[in-house]
């Protein structure tokens, strides 16, 4: 399973709820709010100021190793 900056944070949170964390790492606390299950992943870390595709990196190396 490898995720892209085009998904939804709450399909994200769904295929691989142990990515919480990494989620709260980087500020985004409110991940069951309306804006989780409508935003993608990229315009979340836009809004939070984090690099997309390193934060990408992050979450697939962590769900690869699973």
């Amino acid at each position: 399973m490898s995720f892209t900056k085009d998904m939804i944070i709450s399909d994200i949170l769904d295929k691989a709820p142990e990515t919480v964390p990494m989620f709260n790492s980087i500020g985004m606390h409110c991940l069951g709010c309306a804006m989780a299950s409508g935003e993608t992943l990229e315009q979340a870390c836009a809004a939070h100021g984090v690099d997309v595709d390193a934060f990408l990196d992050t979450l697939n190396s962590v769900v690869d190793k699973k």
